[in-house]
């Protein structure tokens, strides 16, 4: 691969990261409850409002699962895969180039909750300013998975290995679904 397709995948994978990292916001945020008035919150719902609103009216919110914003963070991982396929020289048929999204958005979910759950570790070593919107924000998406494994780990007093553990079991996570589901979609391709 040359130099120039190189630098094109870069890029592929940071701009569509960052657009599918938008819309799967959109879809933690109801589902952490999050508070709507928090300014962080309020740029997401105002950045894939012109698209997910649209979408609402074919595919409705299962409770406080957003649908429509799924499926956009969804096919822009399958854009994604594709392009990225193609700047390398392969040809994809339709269900590699799906399953190959699927993996895409599932290493991206991945590797989002990997970073908020380092941010939260560093963030009670460092105490910033309580009164910055990002604190309750990363606790919010954060504590769903730490909130269960706090129960069933002893309690050590000051000293919580949950988000080692944590972090742990989101790195099997992405060797065990990300990786084959990867590898499926390559093979799907052959």
């Amino acid at each position: 691969m040359s130099y120039f397709a190189q630098a094109g995948v870069i890029l592929l994978e940071f701009a569509f990261g960052l657009l599918a990292t938008l819309f799967v916001l959109r879809v933690a945020l109801p589902l952490a409850r999050a508070n709507f008035y928090n300014p962080i919150c309020q740029f997401v719902y105002r950045a894939s409002h012109a698209v997910v609103t649209p979408l609402r009216r074919v595919l409705r919110p299962i409770g406080r699962f957003e649908t429509s914003a799924a499926v956009v963070a969804w096919l822009l991982m399958v854009l994604k895969a594709w392009l990225v396929q193609a700047l390398m020289g392969r040809a994809l048929g339709v269900s590699s180039t799906l399953v190959l999204g699927l993996a895409g958005l599932v290493e991206l979910l991945i590797s989002l909750v990997f970073l908020l759950v380092l941010a939260r570790v560093i963030l009670s070593f460092v105490g910033p300013s309580r009164h910055h919107p990002i604190l309750p924000l990363i606790a919010q998406l954060t504590e769903p998975l730490l909130a269960p494994l706090r129960r069933v780990l002893p309690n050590l007093g000051a000293l919580d290995l949950s988000p080692m553990i944590a972090l742990l079991l989101l790195l099997l996570a992405r060797v065990l679904l990300a990786a084959p589901l990867y590898d499926l979609g390559l093979a799907l391709a052959r």
